[in-house]
């Protein structure tokens, strides 16, 4: 999920942690339990820090490490050992316990989403995504913003609140699963082009009622398309080019991060007279019918590189960065 409803989700443990006798009876133990579901919600993303080592090899780490099952364990210690610096008298195994619902809930929630994690690692380096719910997902924050004001406001109990809140979103998670299963079943019916071994994927966006569809073949071409109130339409056919400077741009270190983490990648190639610029563009990602998620890499005629980019790029920002290589 975004780092605003991460941060909604945090609030929201807060209050469910009143169900918890032991922090309802504590104030000293209620506020640290704020504080560390608050951070535990967080930590699993701090790993934004490798932005200063570049996009590249924020992409290949990010979700990565930080949502493993180690780091589970390591980031609820971490967090909880900061709280009770801080909160002495509370109750350190509630603190404990209700910091470990946040971390866990954190990585959990963003199995759902299209960008995924390796919450299996370390037995499993493979990204896990469920393609089930937007990265942000107006109803999940938007009812926790509801839900925190009430209590904000004193106008209802913590407990029973919260408990609702938790109840009726884990039958929106179970809806959006069985909507996700249905729309995949009649988008290949509704695909007049469906041969054996085509395989569907439908990306979540901000509408219920709205999907974007990558259809894999086994050729390695991808068609790409819409599915929206019960009508599929393809708008999009991708395959990756077979020029030379495709397998020669794999080479690159920025490359090889952006491919490490999407397995839905296809290479464009355009050719100047001073070299070629590769793009590469995972096609899960559509907006304005952009797919602005991509790596560049712009090579000499020897295919010595030039310049590259790893990240979310429109086409005009794209031209702009590249521009000093195409005159």
């Amino acid at each position: 999920m975004d780092t605003a409803t991460h941060f909604a989700i945090g609030f929201g443990l807060a209050g469910l942690a009143y169900i918890d006798p032991v922090v309802a009876a504590d104030p000293v133990t209620a506020g640290a339990v704020m504080l560390a579901t608050v951070l535990g919600s967080q930590a699993p993303d701090f790993d934004t820090v490798l932005r200063m080592r570049g996009n590249a090899a924020y992409i290949r780490n990010h979700r990565g490490l930080s949502h493993s099952l180690p780091f589970l364990a390591i980031w609820t210690f971490l967090i909880t050992a900061l709280i009770m610096l801080l909160f002495r008298e509370a109750a350190i195994w509630h603190v404990a316990l209700w910091t470990g619902i946040a971390v866990c809930l954190h990585v959990f929630t963003d199995l759902f989403n299209t960008y995924g994690t390796q919450a299996l690692r370390p037995f499993s380096r493979k990204w896990i995504s469920w393609d089930i719910i937007h990265i942000f997902d107006p109803f999940i924050f938007g009812s926790h913003v509801v839900a925190i004001v009430l209590w904000a406001l004193q106008l209802l109990p913590p407990a029973p609140l919260f408990t609702a809140l938790y109840g009726l979103l884990i039958f929106y998670y179970i809806w959006r699963v069985w909507n996700h299963r249905l729309g995949r079943q009649q988008v290949q019916q509704l695909d007049a082009g469906y041969k054996e071994g085509d395989t569907y994927s439908l990306i979540p966006t901000m509408s219920w009622n709205k999907w974007h569809v990558v259809k894999a073949s086994r050729n390695g071409s991808y068609e790409l398309g819409i599915y929206e109130n019960g009508e599929l339409n393809w708008n999009r056919r991708a395959k990756s080019s077979t020029h030379a400077a495709v397998e020669v741009s794999t080479q690159h270190s920025d490359i090889r991060s952006f491919l490490y983490f999407s397995s839905y990648a296809v290479a464009d190639v355009e050719e100047f007279a001073w070299g070629y610029i590769v793009r590469w563009t995972d096609v899960r990602y559509r907006h304005r019918k952009q797919y602005p998620f991509v790596a560049v890499i712009a090579m000499d005629r020897n295919f010595e590189t030039l310049h590259t980019y790893v990240g979310w790029l429109s086409d005009e920002k794209m031209q702009k960065r590249l521009s000093p290589h195409m005159n």
